[in-house]
């Protein structure tokens, strides 16, 4: 009697069982792949946060402005490189459900602090130009199906009225994982209109010469601004991100708790289904080993059999949760990435090897360690 198409006429013994068994493991592994896409959107800031750019922000909070006077100020502290800055802009398109975020940013430096951002040079050159100018993200220019040369009117809720804006240039990211979700407009636009805050900024990105010496420098320009009328705070980027996601609750703690239950949950499921189907084939067994199978050949059987049942469901949870993310972020702008890392596929893969082994070890030692006598005494 050969091996595999033994194995093989076991997986289709009972095709109801063998069906619902991968059906579990599929559920489970999609509900992981979302679980991991979710946090990584999360820590996306985090995780490609740049270790040599600082944050400046007005001390009592991010909503308070600070005066453009403490750029020039920023400059002379030592290692110190470069300084942009920053408004944020709030506008609604529509509806307030379509959010993305609009920056009001300053175009000479930008794109030197953030040499992640790709904008092809002559929709750069346009959108300096054109005072109503606006360069999209990736992202939110295919979310809302524009294209380059459209006016898209948002209704400014901070600052009044409706601000219209057309679209010169599109940027991209360099890596996977950077947010192409904003919009840029121009600061001087924005300040010459405004009702209000004018010669002031939202806050200030500052890019060190050295990221060791990111300590000292921060404390060197809370140091400046201590005691005035505008005090300051700043950090790592790096920091700033922990600290939003963080504003969100313990997502991380959230997700290993889930995770952690769902995987327990379906490691009884899956070793009971083994349990049973071992104690329905006692008789078989016996008369594997009276025909000359090994108790190593019985404990390869059933452990690839678990195995195969494991891989395959967790195989089709993963292609599905994968071809899920595909079409893009289903909260409409809360996750500007939604992404399933190649490295999450292979954990997700590791973690159902690791699932079958564990569900089928128990029935398999026990069959095993089965004797011929009372095996066949048990029919």
């Amino acid at each position: 009697m050969k091996f595999w198409p033994l194995l093989f006429a076991n997986l289709k013994r009972k095709k109801t069982r063998t069906i619902l068994t991968i059906g579990s493991f599929a559920v489970t592994l999609f509900l992981f792949g979302l679980l991991v896409t979710i946090h990584t959107a999360f820590n996306q800031g985090v995780d490609v946060a740049g270790t040599d750019r600082l944050l400046t922000l007005n001390k009592v909070s991010l909503t308070q402005p600070l005066p453009l006077s403490y750029r020039e100020r920023i400059l002379q502290v030592e290692g110190v490189k470069s300084v942009t800055f920053a408004t944020w802009f709030g506008g609604v398109y529509q509806d307030e459900k379509n959010f993305f975020p609009q920056f009001c940013i300053e175009t000479d430096t930008w794109l030197k602090i953030y040499p992640e951002f790709v904008v092809p040079q002559e929709q750069w050159a346009a959108f300096l130009a054109d005072r109503e100018g606006s360069i999209v993200g990736r992202g939110t220019l295919d979310r809302f199906k524009w294209k380059v040369g459209d006016r898209i009117p948002l209704k400014a809720s901070i600052w009044g009225g409706v601000w219209e804006f057309n679209i010169r240039g599109v940027y991209e990211g360099k890596r996977k994982e950077d947010d192409v979700s904003q919009m840029w407009i121009r600061w001087d636009y924005w300040n010459e209109r405004t009702p209000f805050g004018k010669g002031t900024v939202g806050w200030y990105i500052l890019k060190v010469d050295n990221a060791e010496n990111s300590p000292r420098i921060v404390k060197a320009i809370d140091e400046k601004f201590a005691n005035s009328p505008w005090e300051t705070k700043t950090e790592t980027e790096k920091a700033f991100a922990t600290a939003f996601v963080r504003q969100m609750g313990n997502i991380k703690l959230l997700i290993l708790t889930i995770g952690a239950v769902v995987f327990f949950t379906l490691l009884l499921v899956t070793g009971n289904t083994m349990a049973l189907a071992i104690r329905e084939r006692t008789g078989e067994f016996a008369v594997l080993k009276t025909v000359g199978f090994t108790d190593i050949s019985i404990l390869a059987l059933i452990l690839i059999e678990s195995l195969i049942l494991a891989v395959l469901g967790g195989s089709l949870g993963l292609a599905l949760v994968k071809i899920f993310t595909l079409s893009g972020d289903p909260t409409k702008g809360l996750l500007p990435f939604f992404y399933l890392p190649p490295a999450q596929i292979a954990l997700g893969l590791l973690i159902t090897i690791f699932v079958g082994l564990i569900a089928g070890i128990i029935p398999a030692i026990l069959a095993m360690r089965l004797r011929i006598v009372d095996a066949l005494r048990r029919i």
